[in-house]
């Protein structure tokens, strides 16, 4: 009985720890929704276009990149234009970035749309904390994925 209520406490206290994607994304929906779809011709969606980033070989570091460093400069989404900036987010922990990630790459089925998806990690997060971009050099790497 002691036993099991020890394992009850410290899983229930790592689950706890744990950071929670869908409370970050709160911050997020302001711009791109609650829903994901974003508001057209002033913030891309977030919906459906998550697959079409991972589905690049590159796009799950872009992804993180977009949340370290931010965004600025014209894209396209879904034959939309987008010309504005989304800050860079690098205040949060790797946990955290991880957690957003997970919570926008699955909260619209997008992980579906994935041959072999994986939940993003915060080692994946820190192995690219050290790169300090610009919002414009992530521009650049979105180009590099044959985006617009």
């Amino acid at each position: 009985m002691k036993r099991t209520l020890m394992a009850f406490l410290l899983l229930g206290g790592l689950a706890l720890a744990q950071a929670d994607g869908a409370k970050l994304y709160a911050q997020c929906a302001g711009c791109h929704q609650a829903n994901g779809q974003g508001i057209p011709g002033a913030f891309p969606p977030l919906a459906g276009h998550v697959a079409e980033i991972l589905g690049k070989q590159g796009g799950r570091e872009y992804l993180i990149k977009v949340i370290l460093w931010g965004l600025q400069g014209q894209i396209e989404v879904k034959g939309m234009k987008y010309n504005g900036a989304m800050p860079a987010f690098n205040g949060l922990k790797d946990e955290e970035i991880a957690a957003v990630l997970n919570h926008i790459a699955t909260a619209w089925g997008d992980d579906k749309k994935v041959q072999g998806f994986k939940p993003f990690t915060p080692a994946e997060v820190k192995a690219l904390r050290d790169k300090k971009l610009t919002p414009q050099q992530v521009l650049e790497e979105r180009k590099k994925l044959g985006l617009k």
